[in-house]
C-alpha cells in the first residue's frame, strides 16, 4: 500500500504547487487536501477534508497515523487584518495539525515558516513564526523538517502592480546575494514545494532546517 500524504494549505501559492507534485508522485496513493470550502480537483488520489480548522481534529484523525504531513498554512496582517487571527492561521492551526502528527504517529511533517523566524523577535511576523518553529520542536515529533524561504515568487491572484514591481527588483538583486546574504534570495514557490516532497521521501529522522542554499538543493535531488 502506498503512503499518505495530508496537505495543510492546499490552496495557497506552495500548497497547489505541492499537491500538483505529490499527484504525479508514485510513492503516494492518498493525497489528502484540507480545504475551508470544496475546491475543483479531479484526481483518482485526492480526497478533500473541509474544515473550519475549529474541528481539525475530529475531521482528520482517521487519516494520520503513518503519513506524510505538508503545513502550507500562512497569511499576511493584510489579509487577516488582526494580529489574533494572523496567530490563529501562522500559530495555532499549525500547532494543532502538529499535535495530530504527534497523538496519531505521522512518519513526517514538514512545514513552511520564513527566514529570520524567532520567537524573540520585534517583528510580530517573526516572533510568531519562530513561536511555531519552536512549538513543533517541543512536541519531540519524528521527523520534522522547517523550511525558511525569504520572498517567494510564484503568482499571486490579487497581488497589487507595487508587489509585483518589488518582487522584480528583489529577482534582479539576487545575484548580488552571496555567502552569508544568499539566505535572503527570492525562491519560486515550485522550487520549495519540490524540497518539501523531496524531504519526505527521504523521510530523514529528527529536526531539519532549510535556508535558500539548502532549499535549491533539495530540490535538485
Amino acid at each position: 500500500m502506498g503512503k499518505t500524504a495530508i496537505v495543510a494549505g492546499a490552496t495557497g501559492l506552495i500548497g497547489t504547487e505541492l499537491v500538483a507534485f505529490l499527484m504525479n508522485e508514485p510513492s503516494y496513493e492518498r493525497v489528502v487536501v484540507v480545504v475551508r470550502r470544496e475546491i475543483e480537483i479531479m484526481h483518482p488520489k485526492c480526497i478533500q477534508v473541509i474544515t473550519n480548522y475549529e474541528q481539525l481534529e475530529d475531521e482528520l484523525q482517521a487519516y494520520v497515523a503513518d503519513s506524510d504531513v505538508f503545513c502550507c498554512l500562512g497569511t499576511t496582517i493584510k489579509k487577516a487584518r488582526t494580529k489574533e487571527q494572523f496567530r490563529k492561521v501562522d500559530l495555532e492551526y499549525p500547532m494543532r495539525l502538529g499535535k495530530l502528527a504527534q497523538t496519531y504517529h505521522a512518519a513526517y511533517f514538514g512545514i513552511v515558516t520564513a527566514m529570520g523566524a524567532n520567537a524573540e523577535s520585534s517583528i510580530f511576523y517573526s516572533q510568531v513564526k519562530g513561536q511555531v518553529e519552536d512549538g513543533l520542536d517541543r512536541l519531540q515529533l519524528d521527523s520534522l523538517h522547517i523550511f525558511q524561504p525569504s520572498l517567494l515568487l510564484g503568482h499571486r491572484a490579487d497581488a497589487r502592480t507595487g508587489e509585483r514591481m518589488g518582487a522584480v527588483l528583489f529577482a534582479a538583486a539576487a545575484p548580488l546575494l552571496i555567502g552569508s546574504l544568499q539566505k535572503y534570495k527570492p525562491i519560486h514557490v515550485k522550487t520549495v514545494a519540490k524540497a518539501m516532497l523531496q524531504s519526505a521521501i527521504l523521510g530523514n529522522k529528527g529536526l531539519h532546517r532549510y535556508s535558500y542554499k539548502q532549499i535549491e538543493e533539495l530540490a535538485a535531488t
